[in-house]
């Protein structure tokens, strides 16, 4: 029996529903029939998911990372995703800020100010004076923010459990994305994740060779002031690059630093997709500050990307085919990735990624939009029977977002045109990795143990074919229409045999027998053989093989 809050949220989820004329999903919470999912438009979808709160916007917003699952109307749609609640009071904020410190607020800071300066659907910020005179910003969870997630997200996966039935939720594995979603919201409520994450994205920005380390900063984590509902970091002043001066400046110099900052951006994120394989899953423009001293941040760690070193490798490849309009190795690469939910037609696929390769060929690079491209990549893909990793949706709605934000503050910028300086040094770390001499001792590693291993494996081979014990197992796809015709064509074979036999055979006893039994076998023998004769005439007639 279900609790009476999950019952009373439940009335206000169908009751959202049906404002919005979304029909199935209100069959489904109140336990009517209801068919295969009408998913809603995207302009319904984004209003239900703001309406039902924080939790649903949240839900929003992951699914916007995902292109791999929806098409680009949806991502768009979602991706404007905001939630619209308001500060927690400063009263009951200072409350649960003195709760969670180690010590209290006036040994520690000051000034702290209980106010919010911004706020989110999980958490608020707050700033701060140490008693050593830096500024510090505090994330702060909204309280009581965890009771109403686990609520909903219970919700979310009865919901996933129900769908899970119909053919749509086989297709999207809506458990698993439920189970997907309510692991990341649970990693978002704990701050020592985030501040994990930042700590690591720091030191792994610290050194490069594409890019000057000292211009990008990424804010310091004060661990002995975080805990899981509060994350302490250093305040950075500065401005999101798309309301800074400098974006709006028609000075000479003003549009050299724009670009040397979007270059600065670009190498960047390709270090922490190509390089590192760690990377920042939501670059958007309010992520990205310019500094008064002419730095650039990034800011809200809170969602982050993985690639394991194959998939940078894939990943890397697939940048250059799209920059060469390579359709045959576009297809090769996607084969790679994912996983056929169903027998793949290689040609269809293949045919479809040159008419989306052909749309671009000869295009100046200025004009082409390479986050979209991998968009579309990932739609044909899907279309095409083919479920991608999540980590490359997330890979996709990243490069989205950057580029996104890049041309906005700088319209000249583009992502291809950023890569192409980096690509010698990409292949040559898939080659050789970070440290050569690593990389020479492990593939000479390698050969030792083939060299010492394919003699045993050789000899037991040849032991198994002497033994008459060794058996091919060959499965060959697409075959069923040629094993059809060979079979056919040998059932005919075998016809035609029995009615030459039964010719031969009545044609025999009409010359040896005289008696009238005889007589009445031959004829029946000659009967028999005409029947089946003109049925396997007709037959081969009616099957349009004649010639």
């Amino acid at each position: 029996m279900l609790a009476p809050s999950r019952m009373s949220r439940q009335g206000e989820i169908v009751e959202v529903v049906l404002r919005n004329g979304w029909d199935y999903m209100r069959q489904l919470l109140t336990g009517g029939k209801a068919n295969e999912p009408d998913i809603p438009t995207p302009e319904v979808l984004r209003n239900i998911l703001t309406e039902l709160g924080p939790v649903y916007v949240k839900l929003g917003q992951l699914l916007s990372t995902r292109p791999d699952l929806l098409p680009s109307k949806y991502i768009e749609a979602l991706s404007s995703l905001q939630s619209t609640v308001p500060p927690v009071p400063a009263g009951q904020m200072e409350a649960f800020i003195r709760q969670h410190l180690p010590q209290s607020p006036e040994e520690l800071f000051d000034h702290l100010d209980y106010t919010a300066i911004a706020a989110g659907s999980i958490g608020q910020i707050h700033k701060a004076v140490l008693k050593d005179g830096r500024s510090v910003a505090l994330k702060v969870q909204r309280p009581g923010i965890d009771r109403l997630v686990e609520r909903d997200m219970t919700l979310i996966r009865d919901v996933a459990r129900l769908m899970s039935a119909t053919q749509f939720g086989q297709r999207y594995n809506v458990v698993d994305l439920a189970q997907e979603f309510s692991e990341a919201i649970r990693a978002e409520l704990d701050f020592t994740t985030e501040a994990e994450y930042t700590d690591l994205l720091r030191h792994n920005l610290n050194q490069s060779d594409w890019f000057d380390p000292s211009q990008l900063v990424v804010p310091e984590i004060l661990w002995e002031l975080t805990s899981s509902k509060l994350l302490v970091m250093e305040w950075l002043e500065g401005a999101p690059i798309l309301t800074s001066d400098i974006a709006h400046s028609l000075a000479p110099e003003a549009e050299a630093q724009r670009q040397a900052i979007t270059t600065l951006l670009f190498r960047a994120f390709f270090q922490q997709y190509f390089g590192n394989g760690f990377f920042h899953a939501d670059p958007h423009p309010g992520n990205m500050f310019y500094l008064q001293d002419g730095r650039v941040a990034l800011l809200d760690c809170g969602m982050m990307g993985r690639l394991d070193p194959r998939t940078r490798a894939v990943m890397t490849e697939m940048v250059l085919a799209i920059a060469n309009s390579d359709a045959q190795r576009c297809t090769q690469l996607t084969l790679k990735l994912t996983e056929p939910l169903e027998p793949t037609n290689i040609a269809k696929l293949e045919s479809e990624f040159t008419r989306l390769m052909g749309r671009y060929y000869g295009l100046n690079l200025k004009n082409i939009n390479t986050a979209e491209i991998f968009g579309q990549i990932l739609e044909t893909g899907t279309r095409n029977h083919l479920r991608w990793p999540a980590n490359i949706g997330l890979f996709t709605k990243s490069m989205a977002n950057l580029e996104g934000a890049a041309r906005q503050f700088n319209p000249e910028v583009n992502l291809l045109e950023e890569v192409k300086p980096l690509m010698v040094d990409l292949f040559r770390q898939q080659l050789v990795g970070e440290d050569p001499l690593q990389t020479l001792l492990r593939t000479g590693l390698e050969f030792r143990n083939l060299s010492l291993e394919s003699p045993r494996q050789f000899g037991f081979l040849l032991e198994r074919m002497s033994t008459e014990t060794l058996r091919w197992n060959l499965s060959l796809q697409e075959l069923d229409g040629l094993r059809r015709s060979i079979d056919t064509a040998a059932n005919r074979r075998s016809f035609s045999t029995v009615v030459a036999a039964l010719i031969i055979g009545a044609a025999i006893v009409s010359t040896s027998q005289q008696s009238s039994q005889g007589v009445i076998l031959s004829n029946i023998l000659f009967a028999a053989a005409t029947f089946l004769g003109l049925w396997l005439v007709v037959s081969i007639l009616r099957s349009g093989q004649l010639r």
